[in-house]
């Protein structure tokens, strides 16, 4: 019996989505269900029924999965923040461990079982950098996450992935945004001031950094809100504009206005400085970066080590935190800001056989192999749609023994891996790491070595 919108169904979950959803089948056909966790039996009403699949939204829980738990937060799973906040976190860590195994072997058809995934020390209050949207509501400044699949604001000051400290920022901008009557960006007529409140923390200097996304160049009363804000916080360190009149739904522009402090904050990763400014690339959750970096390190480093090569370099975080045990550490990134960032981070940390490339990843080991440059080591950490085959083919041209592949995604990492087996590279160990929780994303770092 094909589904249509508005039946009432009682469906068993047996599994999750790639976006959080729990899964289930009725008659052969797949059902998603929001908020539903394996080992549930749900009635559910059928929302949307497309040939192939539909989508349904509890009713009722008839069975409650042995894995569920209360959620602790009263938005969810209104705000689409997290996605896993109804199931133990033990739970989560078996289903992204599942979920970078089937990735191995569904996708790339690999011959190697990744180990189970690290799991954070808390799932709680790990988030660095937040980067929060506003609605001006009623007189009253609306602050939280876009609801799933729109870009309606649900309010919530208190996330319990952010530090605590973000709360009091957010209550103390929103009363002055409503005392001074501070336009919310409509992205339909394209007016209005305020886009997002951007906060950033370093977890071991402790130092915040506050900036407001403008539509314009300008703020009035400034200087009330930066009083307001460093009153309550003396760790507020910097408070800056970012500009962006874009009509766009990207959240940053490319030029700030630095109204207190230096414009940027310092952190310690892996006992290395680095400073981060607001356009800086920083994994959000420190702890689990270090536990992360030092098994890349761990993967990437032997006696013998002498060249590194570090695509993707951002600000430099994984090369740099390895360069006092190579000869040579060459950085490559395609955002010069970025470049920018690395090279200043180098000196914080007196690393003097650092170089950084500003370029595309391809463009530049092309060149670096042009210069006959061989490379012991690559490092990879590309954004989520993984590498390209001209990236892949050159690194690979380039002979290093080891390449060392950090992913945001599971199935690109497959994919990648299955590439550079084609070209002689055997991938021996792979490592899961929660740097998200309770949201569906997981990283993982593989070791690859050439084959003789």
């Amino acid at each position: 019996m094909a589904l249509k919108k508005n039946d009432i169904i009682e469906l068993e979950i047996t599994g999750f989505s790639s976006e959080g959803s729990g899964v289930g089948h009725f008659d052969g056909q797949a059902v998603f269900v929001a908020g539903a966790a394996a080992g549930d039996t749900v009635s559910c009403v059928i929302i949307k029924a497309k040939k192939n699949y539909a989508i349904g939204k509890i009713q009722h829980i008839l069975k409650a999965s042995r894995d569920r738990i209360i959620p602790d937060c009263p938005v969810f799973p209104r705000c689409g923040g997290c996605q896993y906040r109804h199931i133990s976190y033990e739970a989560e860590l078996e289903i992204k461990t599942q979920k970078v195994r089937d990735a191995f072997k569904r996708i790339g058809h690999l011959d190697i079982i990744p180990e189970q995934a690290v799991g954070a020390e808390s799932p709680d209050r790990y988030r660095n950098k937040a980067q929060y949207p506003v609605e001006m509501s009623n007189g009253r400044l609306l602050t939280g996450f876009y609801a799933p699949f729109s870009h309606r604001v649900i309010d919530c000051k208190n996330c319990l992935l952010q530090p605590k400290e973000y709360a009091d920022i957010l209550k103390i901008t929103a009363k002055w945004c409503e005392k001074y009557k501070i336009s919310s960006y409509d992205e339909k007529s394209g007016k209005g001031l305020l886009r997002h409140i951007y906060i950033r923390k370093g977890f071991s200097t402790g130092e915040i950094m506050v900036c407001l996304v403008i539509n314009g160049d300008k703020i009035f009363k400034k200087e009330e809100l930066i009083q307001a804000l460093i009153k309550s916080n003396s760790n507020i360190k910097t408070v800056l504009l970012n500009h962006n009149t874009e009509n766009t739904n990207v959240i940053m522009g490319k030029n700030e206005t630095v109204l207190y402090g230096k414009g940027y904050i310092e952190d310690v990763l892996c006992g290395k400085r680095f400073r981060i400014s607001p356009l800086s690339f920083y994994q959000v959750n420190r702890r689990q970066a270090e536990r992360l970096y030092e098994k890349a390190a761990e993967f990437a480093l032997t006696p013998d080590t002498r060249v590194l090569i570090d695509m993707y370099c951002g600000a430099g975080t994984i090369g740099l935190t390895m360069a006092h045990k190579v000869d040579k550490l060459i950085g490559v990134e395609i955002v010069p800001e970025a470049i920018e960032d690395a090279k200043i981070n180098a000196k914080l940390n007196n690393t003097e056989n650092a170089r950084f490339i500003c370029a595309d990843a391809s463009e530049a080991a092309r060149i670096l192999k042009e210069e006959g440059i061989r490379p012991d080591t690559v490092v990879l950490d590309p954004p989520r749609k993984g590498c390209d085959s001209e990236l892949l083919d050159t690194v690979a041209k380039m002979e290093p023994e080891r390449i060392v592949y950090v992913s945001c995604d599971p199935a690109t990492l497959a994919r990648d891996l299955s590439v550079l087996k084609e070209k002689g590279y055997k991938t021996i160990k792979a490592v899961p790491f929660d740097l998200f929780p309770r949201t569906v994303h997981i990283e993982t770092v593989a070791l690859v070595i050439k084959e003789h």
